[in-house]
């Protein structure tokens, strides 16, 4: 009968001592219930499932000088660490603007900082790509400070049904917002072999780009699809089947990074969205205004290196950091995610 109560179900119990799916971790994925377990996962130096831990929040408080009353914009909200520690900066003066392309984390976060005290007065989430700094300007005005952390969030590649990662079973996606555009296995059907080559190159300088682009594109042909993490992770075990036993699992640990890396910055145009970024970004800025920008590897920090290198010489900024800023090896050792981690800032002239 429709009336009658649910039977109670209890939740399923984990085998072992401790939980190992993402879904078990059920006390990591209420931290406002049991924050006990997350202060023992962070001091153990992980990061707790769901979460995300901001990284170099000191170092970037220190140069943006947040003041009362100002306007700023986080480019990428993701778990709202920047965020919630420029708000308080902010001191209930002033306003932020936070954007983000996820419909699923975006909306959790908007909700947990609202909860925190942080409502539509102060803060203002926006579903858009950071590419569209110049719509956001357009309705806001322009900017005393900005903050773009080009990582990718935690609670992203800890989540199996996102793919993020080639260490747990799930569809091979990639994509940052899952409701649109093409995932990472639809792209391996649309790309040659060449192309794939060359974009294990030019995105994560894969040294075995040929080796794994043959062997995708064999099974391809075979009629075996690459459809999850798992099947992605075993073609390029197979690949790399010619490295000495010995050195094989680390060889294939890192090409495995490279290359969902690789795809990732395909599938989501991650070069593309940050060449736009970097050049509407000095005219969302007020005059002296400040941005900071954190990036995850090589690639998207040639890039802002040079767009500031460039509009120094132009006189569009009056300032620079001449070398980057790493994160403490106090950081690193708390949080090993923070290991690749680069900062680069600039002052609008």
């Amino acid at each position: 009968m429709e009336n009658q109560e649910k039977k109670h179900k209890r939740r399923v119990r984990y085998s072992g001592t401790h939980p190992r799916s993402y879904k078990e971790k059920y006390k990591e994925l209420q931290p406002e219930k049991y924050a006990d377990t997350i202060a023992k996962v962070i001091k153990k130096g992980g990061t707790p499932a769901g979460m995300h831990i901001s990284i170099m929040v000191k170092e970037i408080l220190d140069f943006l000088q947040i003041q009362p009353g100002q306007k700023g914009l986080d480019a990428t909200l993701g778990y709202g660490g920047h965020t919630k520690a420029m708000l308080e900066q902010l001191k209930g003066q002033g306003h932020i603007y936070a954007l983000d392309v996820d419909p699923i984390e975006s909306e959790k976060t908007r909700e947990r900082l609202a909860k925190q005290g942080y409502g539509e007065d102060i803060l203002t989430v926006k579903l858009t790509n950071f590419a569209n700094i110049d719509q956001v300007a357009e309705e806001a005005g322009r900017f005393d400070f900005v903050l773009a952390d080009l990582g990718v969030s935690s609670m992203q590649i800890d989540n199996p049904d996102r793919g993020f990662s080639y260490k747990v079973e799930g569809p091979f996606d990639l994509r940052m917002n899952p409701r649109k555009g093409t995932s990472a296995a639809q792209r391996l059907l649309e790309v040659s072999q060449e192309e794939l080559e060359g974009m294990l190159i030019e995105n994560s300088d894969e040294p075995y780009a040929a080796e794994i682009a043959e062997t995708v594109m064999s099974r391809i042909r075979r009629g075996q699809k690459i459809e999850t993490t798992t099947q992605m992770k075993e073609t390029i075990e197979e690949a790399l089947s010619f490295i000495p036993e010995k050195d094989r699992k680390e060889a294939v640990k890192k090409s495995c990074q490279r290359t969902f890396q690789a795809l990732r910055i395909d599938v989501n145009s991650e070069f593309e969205v940050l060449y736009e970024f970097l050049d509407k970004l000095p005219d969302i800025l007020v005059p002296g205004g400040r941005v900071a920008i954190l990036t995850f590897h090589s690639g998207e920090d040639r890039l802002v290196k040079k767009a500031f290198k460039q509009m120094t010489k132009q006189g569009i900024y009056s300032e620079v950091s001449k070398n980057v800023i790493r994160p403490s090896a106090e950081e690193c050792r708390n949080n090993g995610r923070a290991r690749s981690t680069k900062l680069r800032w600039a002052i609008k002239a």
